[in-house]
C-alpha cells in the first residue's frame, strides 16, 4: 500500500433512478460521510454532475481524497424499453442446419426488430453438448455476409449452438469480422453472455451488441463530468448481481447494467442493517420492487428474464415489482379505495396533499396514519381521511402478499425497508421475523454501489464422470480471470459460489457447472 492509496481513501456510489440521482460518500472504514438526493435529468451528464457536485461540496478540502467513483443507472434498460440510442446489429447464428427452424430475433417485438437488426444469417456451424462440430464452419457465407452489411451495421452478435460448451467457432467469426469490417468494430459473442439455451442466449447477445452505442454515452457522460472536476479517479459500473466492472468491461458487456439498480439496493439493504439474508422492500415514488438476500448477495432468478418484450436467459435478481409507492394515486371510496397503479411520480412535491396539491396519494395516507411527518397542509376533509385509511390498509395487504411470495413460506426472516418511500412499509408483516429500518435507507442504492465487490462469472457443461473435478477448477480459473478482468485485486478473488445442475436428458450423464468469484477492488 502507497501513501497515495492512503491519501485518496474515499469512494463515491451514485445511483440514477428514475426519480431521484443518489450519491453517497464513504471512506476507507466504510462509513458515510456525505450524501444527497438530486432530482434525475433528462440528460445523465447533467444529473450525475449535479449528485456529484453536492456530495463533493460536503467534502470541500477533502474532495481529492475521492479514489473511486462507482456507478450505478438505469441508461441500458431504458433505451431498450424505449426504443432509443440502439445501435444496428448483424445477427449471425452458427446452427445449420440444425439450427435453423426459428430465425434470428423471431420473437421480438417488430418496433425492436426495425430499431436494431441490421440484418441475419443461419450458417454451418455450431457444437454439440459433448463439444464436437454438429457441421463445419462456412466462413465464405459469413464474409459474404458481412460484405452485404458494412454499410449498416453498428455491431456484430455471434451466437452459436451449444458455445458454451466451445467457444473457439464464435472466437474465429469474431476474427472474421475484423478482417472484413476493421478492427474498431463490436462484437458480442454468446458464450460471454448468456447460459443455455440457444435463442434466449442469442437474444440476450443481440441486445449487448445494439447497447453498445448507449454504455458510451454513459462512460463519456461519467468521464466529462469527472474532467470538469478534475478528478483523476478510477470509475466502475455496477451489474445486476450486486457487484462492480470496470469502465472498459462495462462498454464490451453493458447488458449485464440491466437491473443493476434492483441488485444495489439489496446489497446496499444489506450493508445498512448488518444482516445477510432478509427480504429487502424498496419503496420509491411509484412502484415498489422486493428482492430477497441470500447470503449478503440477490437471490437470483432461476427463469428467463424478460427485458423490453425480449426474453434472455444471463442472470438477474429475483425481483418482483408492485405498483405501490409514495406517489401512487388514491381514488374511489373508503368503501372501495383504487390504489394505482398511476403515480404522480417526481410530481409529488408540488402534487400530493401534504405538499398543498390536490392529488391524493399514499404519502399522504402514511402522514394520516402517522407513519412518517412532511408537509405542513392542513388535514382533508373526514371523507378523504377515510380514503386515505383504507388505502393503507389496501397497500399493506398488497406489500403482505408480495412479501409472502417472495418468502417461499419461510417466516423467519426480517424484512429490510428501503427506499424514499419506506415509511409505506408497516412495522409488522404476517410473513416475516421483524421489520428494519436501517438509518440511511432511503439512500440504500447508492450505498449498494459503493460497497460493491468485483465479480467474474463462468458456466459450462462436462461429463459428470472422471472430468469433473477438473471441469469445476477450469471453470473457477476462468471465474477468477474474468473477475481480474473486472478490477478485481488478484490477490483477494475467492470462488464464492459454484452450482452443478444435473442434465438428465443427454445420451451419457452430464452437468452444468456456474462459478462465480469475486473479491474487493484492487488498489489505485
Amino acid at each position: 500500500m502507497s501513501a497515495s492509496d492512503l491519501d485518496r481513501d474515499l469512494k463515491i456510489g451514485i445511483d440514477v433512478g428514475g426519480t431521484n440521482t443518489d450519491a453517497v460518500v464513504l471512506d476507507r472504514a466504510e462509513t458515510i460521510v456525505a450524501r444527497t438526493k438530486q432530482p434525475t435529468t433528462a440528460d445523465v451528464r447533467t444529473g450525475i454532475g449535479q449528485a456529484l457536485s453536492a456530495v463533493l461540496g460536503e467534502l470541500r478540502e477533502h474532495e481529492r481524497r475521492v479514489g473511486r467513483i462507482m456507478l450505478g443507472t438505469t441508461h441500458a434498460t431504458n433505451a431498450v424499453l424505449q426504443r432509443r440510442g440502439l445501435g444496428r446489429v448483424a445477427v449471425i447464428r452458427l446452427g445449420a442446419p440444425a439450427g435453423t427452424a426459428v430465425a434470428p430475433l423471431t420473437a421480438w417485438p417488430q418496433d425492436l426488430v426495425a430499431a436494431v437488426s441490421a440484418g441475419s444469417l443461419m450458417v454451418g456451424g455450431g457444437h454439440f453438448v459433448d463439444g464436437w462440430p454438429i457441421a463445419p464452419l462456412d466462413r465464405e457465407a459469413i464474409r459474404r455476409f458481412l460484405g452485404s452489411v458494412a454499410a449498416v451495421a453498428d455491431a456484430v452478435a455471434v451466437t452459436g449452438i451449444f458455445s458454451p460448451a466451445s467457444g473457439d467457432q464464435e472466437q474465429e467469426v469474431a476474427e472474421l469480422v475484423r478482417q472484413e469490417l476493421g478492427g474498431d468494430i463490436a462484437v458480442s459473442m454468446s458464450h460471454e453472455i448468456g447460459s443455455l439455451g440457444l435463442l434466449e442466449r442469442e437474444n440476450a447477445t443481440v441486445l449487448n451488441a445494439a447497447l453498445y452505442r448507449v454504455a458510451g454515452e454513459v462512460t463519456q457522460a461519467l468521464n466529462t463530468v469527472l474532467a470538469e472536476r478534475g478528478l483523476e479517479v478510477a470509475a466502475f459500473f455496477a451489474q445486476n448481481d450486486g457487484t462492480l466492472m470496470a469502465l472498459d468491461y462495462a462498454s464490451r458487456y453493458p447488458v449485464l447494467t440491466i437491473g443493476s439498480g434492483p441488485a444495489n439496493s439489496i446489497r446496499g439493504a444489506a450493508f445498512l442493517s448488518g444482516v445477510d439474508d432478509a427480504i429487502v422492500i424498496d419503496v420509491g415514488g411509484t412502484s415498489t420492487d422486493l428482492g430477497v438476500l441470500v447470503r449478503g448477495f440477490p437471490r437470483e432468478s432461476s427463469f428467463a428474464t424478460d427485458i423490453g418484450g425480449v426474453r434472455t436467459n444471463f442472470r438477474m435478481p429475483d425481483i418482483l415489482s408492485v405498483a405501490v409507492g409514495g406517489g401512487t394515486i388514491v381514488s374511489g371510496s373508503p368503501q372501495s379505495p383504487a390504489v394505482g397503479p398511476v403515480s404522480v411520480g417526481f410530481r409529488i412535491a408540488s402534487e400530493a396533499l401534504v405538499f398543498g396539491g390536490a392529488t391524493p396519494t399514499l404519502t399522504d395516507g402514511a402522514v394520516l396514519a402517522d407513519r412518517v411527518a412532511l408537509g405542513t397542509a392542513p388535514p382533508p376533509d373526514s371523507e378523504i381521511r377515510a380514503l386515505l385509511r383504507s388505502a393503507i390498509d389496501v397497500a399493506d395487504g398488497i406489500i403482505a402478499d408480495a412479501v409472502d411470495q417472495m418468502s417461499l413460506g419461510r417466516k423467519d426472516r426480517p424484512v429490510v425497508a428501503v427506499g424514499g418511500g419506506a415509511f409505506l412499509v408497516p412495522d409488522k408483516l404476517a410473513g416475516a421475523a421483524k421489520v428494519l429500518r436501517p438509518d440511511h435507507a432511503d439512500v440504500a442504492n447508492a450505498v449498494g454501489a459503493a460497497i460493491a465487490l468485483v465479480s467474474g462469472r463462468w458456466e459450462t457443461l462436462a461429463p459428470a464422470g472422471d472430468g469433473r473435478r477438473k471441469a469445476i477448477e477450469d471453470a473457477g480459473e476462468k471465474a477468477t480471470r474474468r473477475a481480474i478482468q473486472a478490477g478485481a485485486d488478484p490477490k483477494a478473488v475467492q470462488i464464492i459460489e459454484i452450482t452443478e445442475t444435473p442434465l438428465s436428458y443427454l445420451h451419457e450423464p452430464a452437468i452444468r457447472i456456474n462459478v462465480k468469484a469475486a473479491g474487493p477492488l484492487g488498489w489505485l
